[in-house]
């Protein structure tokens, strides 16, 4: 699957470092087994899925996934009752599906973020009025929350200090073992 958010050339050293840390690790081209390893593979599993997660808005989509979930938890209704009703009753269950749809939409296509998040908190703000006060708040609160936190996030920025001192450690065990 390619990357969908490029890098840019002059990201600097921990832009380089962390992709020369991937390659060295053989993910790209390692097979499906081992790219979902079990829980006692050791440390080589979490580089894979922190690297997976820092390249995209990841705590961003969870919360207005689930956010979406819970508006969509709280509606409660056989599906008679919401066809019966009309469109006000199918209005509850189709926002909080917006949310979700979003959510997953940040997640595994990040390239759109913006898009997706201006959208989500449309859908989050809207469950206020369509679905349970938006899952008795909860639920508008964690769509509204992951929503900016999306829109904030930047993909080009370089390692934090703490993480590019863990990568040059794992490097140098590398290098020496």
């Amino acid at each position: 699957m390619a990357e969908s958010v490029p890098e840019p050339a002059d990201a600097g050293e921990g832009t380089a470092a962390r992709a020369e840390g991937v390659a060295a690790e053989g993910t790209a081209a390692a097979p499906a087994a081992q790219a979902v390893a079990a829980p006692d593979a050791g440390p080589a599993a979490r580089p894979v899925k922190r690297d997976w997660r820092g390249r995209r808005p990841f705590w961003g989509g969870l919360l207005v996934t689930l956010g979406g979930a819970e508006v969509l938890f709280t509606l409660k209704a056989p599906l008679p009752v919401i066809l019966h009703i009309g469109m006000e009753g199918l209005a509850g269950y189709l926002v909080p599906a917006v949310m979700v749809l979003c959510g997953l939409l940040i997640l595994f296509n990040p390239a759109q973020r913006l898009f997706y998040s201006f959208v989500a908190v449309l859908a989050s703000l809207g469950t206020w009025l369509t679905s349970n006060l938006g899952g008795f708040v909860v639920g508008m609160m964690l769509g509204v929350v992951g929503s900016c936190l999306t829109f904030g996030w930047l993909p080009d920025q370089p390692l934090r200090q703490g993480r590019q001192r863990r990568l040059e450690r794992r490097e140098a065990r590398q290098a020496g073992a």
